[in-house]
Formats: structure tokens, sequence, C-alpha cells
């Protein structure tokens, strides 16, 4: 049994405490560590709160079994996983409802849950709010894909039962001039399986935050990532892993490609290991690849450790251009360079694809890497 008090006592000073009121969530001014990489004013304020009616247009394919009702706030918080930060809490605040997808127990499909979410208004200011049940034993995969424009602030909460296996993949393809910013929080059953992965492409800023815990021994959780920033563009990816079970794993693996002048991408990875948590395992990475001259990759990895009594955990960040030896192997054989270049990008991510397992959706990520290669032409390549 998890002794809640001790549980509460250790805080991370990458994850502020999560609370549902407004006045706990100060206005981020920039120094904050959890801010510093955020350019705020590109945020279009969003952070100013401003109470909005507007809502992106729901696609849905949806299998038989699987609901989606709408429920109050107020419920929503007794299910939920509270927000840690403002933008998370004004859109529990100004959404004005939830959205559910329920995922009744013992379910179980090859057929994808796909939600494809749409915005065509850049000013738009959308507040979103949605809530994933996943029931005991069940095994289901959640596509959500959003595309289009607007300013749009939402949070996820993820409630996956004991021994059930949930594979969850959101894509960010927005047009070039939205914001999204974005939570995820994710609690882990009892020997239950999680796989989350955020893909981010399109978009002005994109601010990407997924939180793990778990909510009794054995949950494993693997939280995958892409991403590809362009001239521009600013992609941030922040994780947490609050190991505060017993004998629970949790892998992180995030690539990212950069081209263009002022590209700029984040990515900042924490895991938590709390007393309690004896016998657990956890590693994380981040590989970037630095296509051409202009672009900033920032990465840095956390491990907050309370107890030496683990099987495991590591991190590993690397940032460079493209491998010399790959390039020479492949133009020695009479390849191109810009081929030859195309073709270790694709390497670069295409194990990370084959991951998530949803065949449905591979050869659209495929050919959204092949598009962002041929975006950018101008820039000088490294």
């Amino acid at each position: 049994m998890i002794d809640a008090l001790e549980v509460e006592r250790v805080e991370s000073h990458l994850n502020p405490p999560a609370s549902y009121d407004l006045a706990d969530h100060p206005a981020p001014t920039g120094r904050e560590e959890t801010w510093r990489f955020t350019p705020l004013k590109r945020l279009r304020g969003i952070l100013d709160g401003e109470p909005s009616d507007a809502h992106l247009a729901w696609e849905t394919s949806i299998p038989e079994g699987v609901t989606m009702p709408v429920i109050s706030s107020e419920e929503a918080r007794a299910e939920g996983m509270p927000p840690n930060e403002l933008p998370a809490a004004l859109a529990v605040e100004r959404s004005g409802g939830c959205q559910v997808i329920d995922v009744p127990a013992e379910f179980s499909s090859e057929e994808p849950i796909l939600v494809r979410l749409h915005g065509d208004d850049a000013d738009a200011l959308v507040w979103g709010q949605l809530l994933v049940r996943v029931g005991n034993h069940a095994r289901a995969t959640l596509v959500l894909e959003h595309t289009g424009s607007a300013r749009y602030s939402a949070i996820t909460s993820v409630v996956v039962g004991d021994g059930a296996d949930l594979t969850m993949v959101t894509i960010q393809d927005w047009d070039d001039d939205a914001v999204h910013l974005g939570r995820d929080s994710i609690r882990v059953g009892r020997d239950a399986t999680v796989k989350h992965a955020a893909l981010s492409f399109g978009g002005d800023l994109v601010r990407m935050h997924t939180n793990v815990d778990y909510a009794g021994p054995g949950g494993s959780a693997e939280l995958l990532g892409l991403y590809f920033a362009d001239a521009g563009q600013h992609i941030e990816h922040r994780l947490f892993a609050d190991h505060n079970a017993p004998r629970t794993r949790s892998h992180v693996s995030y690539k990212g490609a950069l081209q263009g002048e002022g590209a700029h991408t984040v990515w900042v990875g924490n895991v938590l290991i709390r007393k309690v948590a004896e016998s657990i395992d956890t590693f994380e990475e981040n590989r970037n690849l630095v296509l051409t001259d202009g672009c900033q990759a920032d990465s840095i990895p956390n491990l907050e450790i309370e107890t030496g009594e683990i099987e495991g955990a590591g991190h590993a960040s690397a940032t460079g251009r493209f491998d010399d030896e790959q390039l020479f192997y492949l133009r020695s054989r009479g390849i191109e360079e810009k081929e030859a270049r195309r073709l270790v990008v694709h390497g670069f991510f295409n194990d990370l694809i084959r991951k998530l397992g949803v065949p449905a959706i591979e050869d659209k990520l495929y050919a959204t890497v092949e598009a962002e290669l041929a975006k950018n032409v101008s820039g000088k390549v490294i």
C-alpha cells in the first residue's frame, strides 16, 4: 500500500504542485525554470485567459463499444488529474465542459479510435478538456490529430485501469500560424501498460507536456516522441514520469530534426523516483538531428532519486549534424548527396515510427516527414 503522506512530501523542481485553483498558478514571466525556453509573446494572449465560445471541429471514427459522452467540468475534476501550470488550469476553467472517450472494461479491438480536431481561424481562442477512461483489462489504440489554425490550450486526463493496455498517439500537424499548448496527464493502473506518443510537425508554437504517474505497482509507461521544426518554429516537449509506486517502469525516447533559420526545439525530460518506488526501472533519451545552420536544439534530461533500491535509472541526450560516415557510405554507392541526406533522415525516424505499432497512420507519418524535408531548401546544409 502506498503511503499517500510520504508521496506528497516530495515535490519535483520541474513539476510544480497540481491544483484546480487558478490562484495557485501565477502568470509566468519567462524567468521560471519551467518557462524559460518558451517565447511568451508568441502565445498570443492565451495566458490572459479570456473566455471564448470557439471550438475545434471534431471528426471521429469510433469502434463499437466505445462511447463519447460530455460531462461537466465539475464531474471531470472528480476523475481527472489537476493541472500544474496556468494554461491547463485555464482550460479547465474556461472549457465549459469535458469531452469523454470511454473505453469499457474488457474491451478489445484492432480498430483504432480516430479523432481529428480541426481549426479554421488562427485568431480563435479554443479551450479544450478531454477525459479518456480505459476500463480494467481493456486494450485500445487512440489517435488524436490536430490540424488547421487556432490558438488552442487543452488539458487531457487519461485514466488507465488495472491490467489495461493503451496506445495513445497525439499528432500536432497544424498550419504555420497555430499555437497549441497541451497537457496530457496519464495515470497507469496496477499491472497496466501505456504507450504514449507525441508527434509534432506544424504550428508557429507548440508546447506539449506529458505527465505519468501510477495507481499501483507493476505499471509500465513508454513515452515516445517525434518532432520536425522548420524555419521560425518553436516546438517544445516536456516529460515527467512520477514513480510513486514500486515495481513500475518508464522508458522515454524522443527524436527531433531541425532545419531553417530560427528553428528551435526544446526537450525537457524529468523522472522522479520517490522513496516508496522500490524496484523500478527507468530510462530517458533524446536525439536531435540538426540539418542546417541557424537552428537551436535544447535538450535537458533530469533524474530525481529518493531511493537507491531500484533496478535501473539512466538518461542520454545527443544533438548533432548528419553522420559523415553514413553519407560517405551512401555516396560511395552512387547515391546523390540530396537523396543520401533524405535517406539518413528517414532512417533516423523510421525506427521510432515502427515502435508506435499503429499501421493506420504509418504511411501518413512517412509522407509528413517527406513533406517536411521538402519545405526548407534555402538553409545552409551542415
